[in-house]
């Protein structure tokens, strides 16, 4: 019972959204600037439950030093799926002072679940081979002013 009642809900989650977010990339959030390293990085954020469910579905193109950034209220397992994602993305779920937690390559248009492996209170989505350019890994700390409050 309970697996066809998730597998309903899942086929009406595109019209449950609203329709102004059905086709519709997001490319007007508010941005702040993030390092790792020598690197910096212009991020989007994503802070309501729309503008999280939405994410970077639907866009084309990313420039290389762009990502976008996904604040939780609180710490938690976060999980995270490309529906309607066309770009090929790494997430890196981060812990409320910076740290990578860990990094997962995530493909384009599918629903595998990729999940942070610790409570983190961010993820931070970068054009897929980013951070492995870059040699950033899991450890790495990333500064900016959302990390402020996780430093103290």
């Amino acid at each position: 019972m309970f697996q066809r009642l998730a597998a309903l809900l899942l086929a009406s989650a595109p019209f449950l959204m609203p329709a102004h977010a059905q086709q519709q990339s997001q490319t007007d959030l508010p941005r702040t600037q993030l390092s790792v390293g020598l690197y910096k990085i212009d991020a989007q954020i994503a802070q309501t439950p729309l503008q999280r469910e939405i994410g970077l579905m639907f866009r084309k193109e990313m420039p290389q030093a762009e990502g976008m950034i996904f604040v939780f209220e609180q710490p938690a397992t976060q999980c995270f799926w490309m529906r309607n994602t066309i770009l090929p993305l790494t997430a890196a779920f981060v812990a409320e002072d910076g740290r990578i937690v860990n990094l997962v390559d995530m493909q384009p248009m599918t629903e595998n679940s990729h999940c942070s492996l610790e409570p983190v209170r961010y993820v931070l989505e970068m054009n897929q081979g980013w951070f492995a350019k870059k040699n950033i890994k899991k450890g790495a700390k990333l500064g900016g002013e959302l990390f402020a409050a996780g430093k103290r």
